[in-house]
């Protein structure tokens, strides 16, 4: 079974189960639960494990339950080997594997997942639109489809011909960047907002290496790098 990122949008009404909860204060919810945690707080953490991130943009209902139960939900990630890491400037918070004070490794429910090379042109790109667009003022910073496109197209290797077939790994990029939640808006828009989780999820230093890597690449035979970022390994019945 595939595993599911896409999480509903802020506005979504998922959290509506919330009124079919018989109470919701209730830390006992089904038959045998020895749980300790309240209804929206087990949402927020499954939507916490579930998804690369939430944010007080893309899940402000979770987002305000972690902000007022940020050690609780630390703790159970904790128990899982994982760290809780929030931006509060940015309303951001994320998960990464905790790390030993030891060499040794703990177990892990997360793995490393590449992104393409055209995926990792477009988050480049995301992040110096979103960092300009910040710097000038803009409380949101919007990008359009074409403009993500011509920017991997300038990136293509002049032995290239394919170029059918390179803008169409670019637009599969732009879908698979919105599924990611870095891209706000329905992945058959024209027009995305940027989401600000782009900069604490991917640090400068980080793209700038891998920026580096693809120029480098274009003027050889050689792969570019990929990008490496944690993911989920949960299997939902439902994805």
């Amino acid at each position: 079974m595939s595993v599911d990122l896409d999480e509903p949008t802020a506005g979504s009404n998922e959290f509506d189960d919330l009124d079919e909860v018989a109470d919701a204060t209730s830390v006992s919810l089904f038959e045998g639960d020895e749980g300790g945690l309240e209804y929206a707080q087990r949402h927020a953490l499954v939507t916490l494990l579930k998804q690369r991130f939430i944010s007080a943009r893309t899940h402000p209902r979770d987002w305000q339950v972690l902000v007022e139960n940020e050690r609780v939900i630390r703790s159970r990630l904790n128990d899982l080997f994982l760290d809780l890491q929030v931006d509060p400037s940015r309303e951001v918070a994320w998960k990464r594997q905790a790390v030993s004070e030891t060499a040794s490794r703990f177990p892990t429910l997360l793995h490393d997942t590449a992104w393409s090379r055209e995926e990792t042109l477009v988050l480049v790109h995301l992040r110096d639109r979103l960092r300009a667009g910040l710097a000038s003022g803009d409380a949101r910073v919007y990008i359009d489809r074409e403009d993500i496109v011509e920017y991997v197209a300038s990136f293509r290797p002049g032995h290239a011909t394919d170029e059918a077939g390179d803008e169409k790994r670019a637009r599969n990029a732009v879908v698979s960047i919105v599924k990611a939640g870095l891209l706000i808006g329905s992945a058959a828009d024209d027009r995305y907002e940027i989401s600000e989780a782009v900069e604490p999820l991917l640090p400068l230093e980080l793209l700038q290496e891998l920026l580096e890597a693809l120029q480098k690449a274009n003027g050889s035979e050689a792969e570019p790098a990929a990008t490496e970022t944690q993911d989920d390994l949960f299997e939902e019945e439902d994805a």
